[in-house]
């Protein structure tokens, strides 16, 4: 399956509250309210859950966990890179980011972009980047943090698709997961977005971004390296003010 991309920009607030995503800024058209159809790698045990009565403040949350989803799933291609290079944005920490992956996405060549990704989470033997929780926090591959988020992810009704080969706790995968739990997709109980980001992107998640801003092979996606950084120390905060 193609990825679809995005059609439209993420849509400027005039006053802006920066511990939580403006119910404005979210974005229209062909938006990712079924991530599945960006990253088809994760199946929901049972029948497919379309999201009910989400607020405008968690579709765009889960709208941004899928944007990243997608950017760090694949590089993405001419007619993505496109729609990306629409996004506006205002005046705080997030809007700028999305100013500036906007203009990087408006001047990138997708070949570019292509090898760029190569290098930083392919590589020949290993990319420059090891985008896993385990990695982060264990220092390893498929150590325990894995098997925690398995765990979890069982008693949510989430399972990998046969086939898959990146592990659940893959930063896309993570994302992805993010994006279905604010967005409903996935039956989760209230609170499971905030659990899940504090046990199991909390830890590492924002150093990853952290690492891929400054990495050396990055370009295009150092402002996906800001943009990720900028969007979880918002996520950070807001849950930490719901305490």
């Amino acid at each position: 399956m193609t990825d679809r991309g995005l059609e439209e920009a993420i849509r400027a607030a005039d006053s802006v509250n920066r511990s939580r995503i403006p119910a404005e800024r979210i974005l229209t058209g062909e938006t990712v309210t079924g991530i599945a159809r960006v990253i088809p790698r994760l199946d929901l045990c049972g029948e497919n859950h379309q999201a009910t009565g989400v607020n405008e403040t968690d579709l765009a949350r889960a709208q941004e966990y899928a944007l990243l989803a997608a950017l760090l799933t694949r590089a993405p291609d001419k007619a993505f890179l496109q729609q990306l290079a629409e996004l506006r944005g205002d005046p705080t920490l997030l809007g700028v980011a999305h100013v500036d992956l906007a203009e990087a996405a408006a001047g990138a060549a997708a070949g570019e972009v292509e090898r760029e990704f190569f290098e930083l989470f392919i590589g020949i033997g290993r990319g420059e980047l090891m985008p896993y929780g385990s990695y982060y926090i264990a220092g390893f591959l498929h150590e325990r943090p894995l098997a925690r988020l398995r765990e979890d992810l069982a008693a949510l009704g989430i399972e990998r698709v046969e086939g898959q080969y990146e592990s659940e706790d893959h930063a896309a995968i993570l994302c992805e997961i993010m994006s279905g739990i604010a967005g409903r997709q996935f039956p989760a109980p209230a609170g499971a977005d905030r659990q899940m980001f504090e046990k199991h992107l909390a830890p590492w998640i924002g150093r990853f971004f952290t690492d891929l801003e400054r990495a050396e092979a990055a370009d295009f996606y150092r402002r996906v390296g800001t943009l990720g950084r900028v969007f979880i120390d918002i996520e950070s905060e807001a849950f930490a003010l719901a305490e």
